[in-house]
């Protein structure tokens, strides 16, 4: 409310602002707050260790303080103002919402830790995904491939416009990375006898690094830019410009994390000896993050998987019967492979990790992470050792040409 109607100290963060900042003394620790001020320490605060205190922590302090006397209601009633509010959340979930959310075609796998919506055209499938996305669940979202210029998204369409661009080149197998023309990665993208090999005569397994990202991508490629914003899922959220998109509520102060987009661009194990290797190794999201399959390859030469042989190769793979059926419907492209866990889980992945590394004879240094450091691709028998000693279950989830899966900050994958 304006201030002429309410002259109540702190009922304003000008009141506020100005109240603490009367009462803040350098050094005190009775400024009338609840805690003391914040102090940094460092070489130059001198002898005492101290500067000018955190006004930040203090003004926080006095909210934390300042508290609502009894005989007086807030002004605002949260409770009214969220009408569709679930009172269990936890409850929604197993419950499966089918009576709150009967007009939402969705599904749930991996024993109800993945929300599928299957109709991404629904308006109205924000609404469930607010109750999942509380509980720090993954979500995938299908068929996004069908609002986007899908001529855009082809390998030869990329190659032709941007194939004189120098990018860094992974090899998924030894992580050497190299600085190569993009034209050569996108000419054995799905030509097997034209891509690089390794000293042993392999076909190396390469994958072009974050080429482009940020505002890289949307300088470089901008009518592939605009394709990808008109099709995201969930615009309330994941919009750039989205009303539930915090990231679009930050003031220009704040440093924002690395918000994209990124083209992620990997060849296939198909064609290769060993499918024990992970395009991306192990790692935790440090924001919430979607990842759109705008394109599937079907690689083809000698020693390449046929479609039923990577089909059979999925199928040993510990599915939700959802996905198998998915598998058998010959309009739906299978393109990757994903292995998530949920954050709380970390701390053993950790654990069980640097277990292994000492049981192959390598050295574990305790500055190294094996999860940041992103050296560990969790393959089908250390996932079953993960689960029997440390109890810890691998979410498996395959994703199909036009999927979206949206995962949350704190969430682990490889694929």
């Amino acid at each position: 409310p304006p201030a002429s109607q309410n002259n109540e100290q702190g009922s304003t963060l000008r009141d506020l602002l100005t109240t603490t900042a009367g009462k803040l003394r350098l050094g005190s620790t009775d400024a009338g707050i609840a805690f003391a001020p914040v102090y940094s320490t460092g070489a130059a605060s001198g002898k005492s260790g101290r500067t000018m205190p955190n006004i930040l922590d203090d003004i926080i302090a006095s909210v934390v303080e300042n508290k609502i006397p009894p005989n007086r209601a807030p002004k605002i009633n949260v409770k009214s103002e969220i009408k569709d509010e679930p009172k269990d959340d936890k409850k929604c979930i197993q419950d499966d919402c089918s009576k709150r959310y009967g007009d939402i075609q969705y599904s749930w796998i991996c024993d109800k830790h993945v929300l599928w919506l299957r109709d991404h055209k629904n308006s109205n499938n924000w609404k469930l995904f607010k109750e999942c996305w509380k509980q720090g669940r993954p979500v995938l979202v299908s068929g996004m491939h069908k609002k986007m210029n899908f001529s855009l998204w082809k390998a030869e369409s990329i190659s032709l416009d941007f194939g004189n661009q120098q990018a860094d080149i992974l090899n998924c197998k030894d992580s050497i990375i190299s600085n190569t023309n993009v034209k050569e990665f996108w000419d054995g993208f799905e030509d097997v006898s034209k891509r690089q090999k390794v000293k042993n005569g392999e076909t190396a397994l390469l994958k072009l690094k974050d080429w482009p990202s940020g505002e890289d991508f949307k300088a470089m490629m901008p009518a592939r830019y605009e394709d990808l914003l008109k099709s995201l899922p969930l615009p309330e959220y994941c919009s750039p410009e989205g009303k539930l998109n915090l990231a679009s509520h930050l003031p220009g102060f704040f440093v924002r994390p690395d918000l994209g987009p990124r083209l992620c661009s990997a060849y296939g194990v198909a064609a290769t000896k060993d499918h024990d290797i992970g395009t991306t190794n192990l790692h935790i999201e440090v924001s919430d993050v979607v990842n759109i399959l705008v394109y599937v390859g079907i690689a083809k030469g000698n020693g390449v998987l046929s479609k039923s042989g990577v089909l059979k190769k999925l199928e040993e793979e510990d599915l939700d019967d959802l996905l198998r059926k998915r598998l058998k419907d010959s309009s739906e492209l299978p393109g990757a492979l994903w292995h998530i866990y949920a954050g709380k889980d970390a701390d053993k992945i950790r654990e069980f990790l640097q277990k292994i590394a000492k049981e192959q004879g390598l050295e574990v240094l305790p500055e190294h992470d094996p999860i940041r450091d992103q050296s560990w691709y969790v393959n089908k028998k250390l996932r079953q050792r993960l689960f029997e000693e440390y109890g810890v279950k691998t979410c498996t989830v395959i994703q199909f040409l036009g999927d979206a899966i949206i995962l949350p900050a704190g969430a682990l994958h490889q694929v």
